[in-house]
């Protein structure tokens, strides 16, 4: 007979992916042992294998988990007819507010991408890929004659990424601003030198 699923199972796969990635941020994924998140999660290790079959699955858990959640912005930003600057700024927003609340999984994104098996990290790079295409497609809709040229709109989109990843290394939300002003501020840049008709 099938072991059946405990009512809570996926909020304890939740609740194992929020201290590995706690632990990760932290300590590195190579710094960090099956045994640091048993223990993270009061639990046991043979219990986490019950739920993960891996390290490597715990941290794919943690990317992914990110990385969806910002994949379903895209979708839903790039769905509504606003105009293509109003939809910039509404990603911007929604993509620093989303990493208000899970800096440890940018930090594991940003970091400990090549710790994830081949297979998975392509699927990873490919979930990334869409999200900097979004961006860019907006970008050059709000500039079409500036960034013509699709490697001059990969620079300015990679550029506006390199201003908003990096906020939950240095940000400290107990200060003035917000993570909306941070967002205003890159729009800001972004379209610093556009042509006010």
């Amino acid at each position: 007979m099938a072991r059946t699923q405990a009512a809570d199972y996926e909020e304890r796969k939740d609740a194992i992916l929020d201290h590995a990635a706690a632990l990760f941020a932290r300590k590195g994924f190579l710094g960090t042992s099956v045994l640091d998140i048993a223990r993270a999660c009061g639990a046991s290790k043979s219990l986490l294998y019950h739920y993960y079959p891996s390290k490597e699955d715990v941290l794919a858990g943690v990317m992914s988990s990110h990385i969806d959640v910002l994949l379903n912005t895209v979708s839903e930003v790039l769905a509504d007819a606003t105009p293509a600057e109003a939809r910039l700024r509404q990603m911007l927003h929604r993509f620093l507010e989303h990493y208000a609340g899970a800096a440890d999984r940018q930090k594991v994104l940003l970091h400990e991408l090549d710790n994830l098996p081949p297979e998975i990290r392509k699927e990873i790079v490919s979930k990334q890929r869409k999200i900097v295409d979004a961006v860019q497609s907006l970008l050059v809709r709000v500039f079409p004659d500036k960034l013509a040229d699709p490697a001059t709109a990969r620079v300015k989109t990679m550029l506006i990424f390199g201003m908003i990843n990096w906020t939950s290394n240095w940000f400290d939300q107990r200060g003035k601003l917000t993570y909306a002003d941070l967002a205003d501020m890159a729009l800001e840049m972004a379209l610093a030198g556009r042509e006010v008709s």
